[in-house]
C-alpha cells in the first residue's frame, strides 16, 4: 500500500501509463460514445488498472472515471479519473496524450498525477509542491513564459473565446497559439513549456481537467475562470505562467465580447 495519496495518485498513473503504451500501435476496438466521441480498449483497459491500484490503496473512497462511472464510497474524498485523454491523437498514431488522476476533497482538486504515456513522465503535485518525476528523479516544475506559446482548446462544443483569439490577429503578434488536443497541455504550462491555456468550458468536476488543474495550482501557476474569478464559477478558465500574462489574456478576452 503507498504511503501517501500523492504517491497512489502516482502509482495509479503509471499503472495506466503501462497498459496505454503497451497497447500502443494496435488496431484497437473502438466504442462509440456520440457523433464525434469514441473510446478504445486502451481508455477501458487503463481505467480498469487504475482503479485496481486506487481501490487496492484507499478502498472507502470513491472513484469517477471517464469511462467506467461513479463507485464506491460516499465520503467526501473523490478521485476523479481520465484513463488517456487525447484518445484521437492516441488512436491516429499521431500527437500527443496522457493519463489523469485526482484527488478531490469536498470537491476541489488538490492533489494529482499526471502522465505523459510517450515520455515516460509523471508530473505530480501533492497541494503545496509539484514536480515531473522521470524514472525515480523529480524535478521542481517552473512555470514561465519565456516561450510564447499559448495553448487554446478547441474540442466540442467548439470554444468561443479560443476561435476568438485563434482571429486576434494581435495575439499572434504577442503570442504562438497552439491546439494539442489533449489535456496534457496543462501539464506543460506548469512546467513551462507552455506561457498559458485557455478553454470557456465549464469545467467543475470535469474527469479530464482536475488534475492539470490541481498540477498548476500546486506549482504557482494563475489559475482563474475568463473573467479572472475563482474557476468554481464555471466560466471556463485561463491557466497562466505569470500575472502579465494572464492579465493580457483577460484583457483580450474581455475586449472581444466573447462573454
Amino acid at each position: 500500500m503507498q504511503s501517501t495519496d500523492t504517491e497512489l495518485a502516482i502509482a495509479a498513473v503509471q499503472a495506466g501509463m503501462d497498459v496505454v503504451r503497451a497497447m500502443s500501435g494496435e488496431q484497437l476496438e473502438r466504442t462509440q460514445k456520440g457523433a464525434a466521441d469514441f473510446a478504445t480498449a486502451a481508455d477501458i483497459d487503463a481505467e480498469r488498472a487504475i482503479r485496481s491500484v486506487l481501490r487496492a490503496g484507499r478502498e472507502n473512497d470513491t472513484i469517477e472515471g471517464e469511462e467506467l462511472g461513479k463507485s464506491g464510497g460516499t465520503g467526501s474524498r473523490v478521485w476523479l479519473v481520465d484513463p488517456l485523454c487525447g484518445t484521437r491523437n492516441f488512436a491516429s498514431g499521431a500527437g500527443d496524450y496522457c493519463t489523469n488522476v485526482a484527488l478531490c476533497f469536498a470537491g476541489s482538486p488538490t492533489i494529482s498525477a499526471v502522465g505523459d504515456p510517450r515520455r515516460g513522465l509523471i508530473y505530480w503535485t501533492d497541494g503545496e509542491n509539484a514536480a515531473v518525476r522521470n524514472e525515480d528523479v523529480d524535478m521542481p516544475l517552473s512555470p514561465s513564459a519565456k516561450n510564447r506559446i499559448i495553448e487554446l482548446n478547441a474540442d466540442e462544443p467548439w470554444d468561443v473565446a479560443a476561435s476568438s483569439l485563434l482571429r486576434d490577429r494581435g495575439l499572434r503578434e504577442w503570442m504562438t497559439p497552439r491546439v494539442s488536443a489533449t489535456t496534457l497541455a496543462l501539464a506543460w504550462v506548469a512546467a513551462g513549456r507552455r506561457a498559458a491555456y485557455v478553454n470557456d468550458g465549464d469545467l467543475r468536476g470535469s474527469v479530464h481537467f482536475a488534475a492539470g488543474i490541481a498540477l498548476c495550482q500546486g506549482a504557482g501557476c494563475i489559475v482563474t475562470d475568463l473573467r479572472g474569478d475563482d474557476i468554481g464559477t464555471g466560466v471556463g478558465l485561463i491557466i497562466a505562467a505569470d500575472h502579465d500574462v494572464h492579465g493580457e489574456l483577460r484583457h483580450r478576452i474581455s475586449s472581444l465580447g466573447v462573454l
